[in-house]
């Protein structure tokens, strides 16, 4: 059952004139509901190690996982605080036991499947209803329990009996012994498992302590073997072989034991300190996740598919972030540090990186990976994601074929430089191009293109070179277009000024909501020049630039679609007139959180379409015909 159709189980009931006890049953009732429909979903989004992880650390991930597992919700302080501290209570605890648990009057808990619990305390026996969200949680309290004790309660050993530190007794019965699974606790004034979860808890220590040891001992005997031979450091199966030695022997000197999982990823922990960029290497290395954010050592999220989500890597410490952010910086011939504390760069491969680093950072060490594709997506891949239809991308790759001038609108991380891009390849390849952006994103096939890029202040002051820069040279460079990554201030007077005198078929990025809007910050950019222009001036240099407005949208489900391409048809008065071609229809959500609707024609025949016909260019009218419903 998808999350957004649970979600009617726990709707809010409206409170009561009854006694006051019936609406506390009521809101506790409520409380409950809420916690079993988010908590698989708060539970999954949790690291591996939560179980390791201290309190403060735990709360922090959990109040993360929550935030976005209930981004739909309106939930209030009180029912935040509540569901955080019953997912806590899953984790470090044994769930909703703990509340009787540490009530020094309660004196035995009796569960008889999950949706009776029988609490005792003073002598008087109380009946919850609503406890446990079914058979599966109450059984997974159970075996978390023998767990402490040492023991093994399942199928086949169904039966569970025995002593507690403070004299206390456990007894629990599982199916097929019984018919839903039973648990009964007697307990004196103190929580009689906490012992049992603290020697646990020092136990995980001490083993991560080891392995802390283990890590730093065969790091240190792999730096010495690379100082001894450098070539290794090119040569990863021979430093894996390498490795697989040194740990073999350091393992039996110290009497560790380990688990095969654990043995692999401590051995590609360290393959991946030395060679590439510690814990965000398997992430960088993964296809799927298209943008790495690291807030702080402990909380590293991605984005998968358009969805941002916490991961389970984390750093060992804020130095171990630094390091590794050294690392990046360091072949990049950049730093950072309190009298630089940010920073922006380009790995390698062509991704960009963001890095804020304290006093900037109050959280910790900053790190933001926008990744390059590898494979550059092609209106093929557009389509079939949805972000437009067949017919708008016909319209668009013909405009582009007719030098139309197009601006792309929208907001961040909307799908902006995707579309430039993939629009981009539809350039002849007898064209010159030159390219001007901030930070180089751009994948042009073409044979002939120039690619300039931006160059902030040394630490002096001194040497800039920004995108304003850029565009005026490229207009002495003889260019057939000029493509502007995105246009931020001044420079977007250059780009218009260029549209204007020949260099037709240029487009460029602009952070708006909406088509007019995009028309707004293009003006307030124009007087970013310097230049004392009056706003009709403007806004007739803007009309007789642009052609087409092309509006991106990241829509609630993490999906990127255009939502409007609309024409530039010149002045009405003191105002640029648009007429929209293509506009989407809104069609609310699926039962999976999807966005539905259809980017469709309007029915309007754009001005520019004589201009494809003078280009030689037969675009089928039937391309801006709304289609027929098949019930209409």
């Amino acid at each position: 059952m998808s999350l957004l159709r649970r979600l009617g189980q726990w709707q809010p009931e409206e409170p009561s004139d009854s006694a006051p006890d019936a609406d506390a049953a009521t809101a506790e009732r409520h409380l409950a509901a809420l916690r079993d429909t988010l908590m698989d979903t708060v539970l999954a989004a949790l690291p591996a190690n939560a179980e390791e992880l201290s309190p403060l650390s735990l709360r922090a991930q959990i109040e993360a996982a929550l935030e976005t597992a209930a981004q739909d919700l309106a939930l209030r302080p009180d029912e935040r605080r509540f569901l955080v501290e019953e997912f806590l209570a899953e984790v470090h605890g044994l769930g909703p036991l703990e509340r009787w648990l540490h009530d020094p009057l309660v004196t035995r808990v009796t569960v008889n499947g999950p949706n009776e619990v029988l609490v005792e305390r003073l002598g008087n026996v109380q009946r919850i209803g609503f406890a446990f969200r079914d058979e599966g949680h109450l059984l997974r309290v159970i075996q978390k329990i023998a767990r402490l004790l040492g023991v093994r309660i399942d199928q086949r050993v169904p039966l569970l009996d025995k002593p507690l530190p403070d004299g206390g007794r456990v007894r629990a019965k599982v199916p097929p012994l019984v018919p839903v699974p039973t648990l009964t606790v007697d307990k004196g004034p103190d929580n009689p498992f906490l012992a049992l979860l603290q020697q646990q808890q020092e136990r995980q220590q001490w083993h991560q302590d080891a392995m802390e040891q283990l890590r730093q001992a065969l790091q240190e005997r792999l730096m010495q073997e690379l100082e001894r031979d450098p070539a290794l450091i090119h040569q990863r199966d021979r430093l894996t072989r390498l490795l697989e030695t040194i740990f073999e022997a350091e393992v039996q000197n110290r009497n560790v034991v380990l688990s095969r999982s654990e043995r692999v990823q401590l051995q590609v922990n360290l393959i991946n300190d030395i060679l590439g960029y510690g814990p965000l290497q398997p992430l960088l290395d993964d296809p799927e996740i298209s943008e790495v954010m690291v807030n702080g050592p402990h909380r590293v999220y991605v984005e998968r598919h358009g969805k941002v989500e916490l991961t389970g890597v984390r750093f060992r410490d804020e130095q171990h972030l630094m390091r590794v952010i050294e690392k990046i910086l360091l072949p990049l011939g950049k730093r950072v540090d309190e009298r630089v504390p940010m920073v922006d760069a380009r790995l390698p491969d062509g991704s960009r990186v963001n890095i804020v680093i304290p006093p900037i950072a109050l959280n910790g060490p900053c790190v933001t990976v926008r990744k390059f594709a590898r494979d550059p997506f092609t209106m093929g891949d557009l389509i079939a994601f949805g972000t437009l239809t067949v017919e708008a991308a016909q319209f668009l790759q013909a405009a582009v074929q007719a030098r139309l001038n197009i601006l792309i609108s929208g907001g961040t991380s909307s799908g902006k430089t995707t579309l430039l891009n993939v629009l981009s390849s539809f350039i002849p390849n007898d064209e010159r191009i030159i390219t001007v952006e901030d930070t180089a994103e751009l994948q042009l096939r073409q044979e002939h293109v120039v690619r300039l890029e931006s160059r902030p202040p040394n630490i002096e002051g001194i040497g800039e070179v920004t995108i304003r820069d850029l565009v005026r040279n490229a207009l002495r460079m003889r260019p057939d277009r000029i493509i502007v990554g995105e246009c931020r201030g001044g420079e977007a007077l250059d780009m218009l000024q260029a549209m204007n005198t020949g260099h037709e078929g240029s487009m460029t990025t602009i952070h708006a909501n909406n088509p007019r809007e995009a028309l707004a910050r293009l003006e307030t950019m124009v007087l970013m020049a310097g230049m004392d222009l009056p706003v009709r001036a403007i806004r007739e240099q803007v009309a007789g630039a642009l052609d087409l407005i092309v509006q991106m949208q990241r829509t609630r489900d993490g999906a990127r679609k255009v939502v409007a391409i609309s024409e530039v048809t010149g002045m009405e008065g003191e105002v640029i007139a648009l007429q929209d071609i293509f506009v989407f229809d809104w069609e609310g959500v699926d039962e999976m959180g999807r966005v539905k609707g259809t980017l469709r024609p309007t029915g309007i025949r754009p001005k520019c379409y004589e201009r494809l016909i003078e280009r030689g260019i037969r675009l089928p009218l039937a391309v801006f015909h709304p289609r027929r419903e098949p019930n209409a």
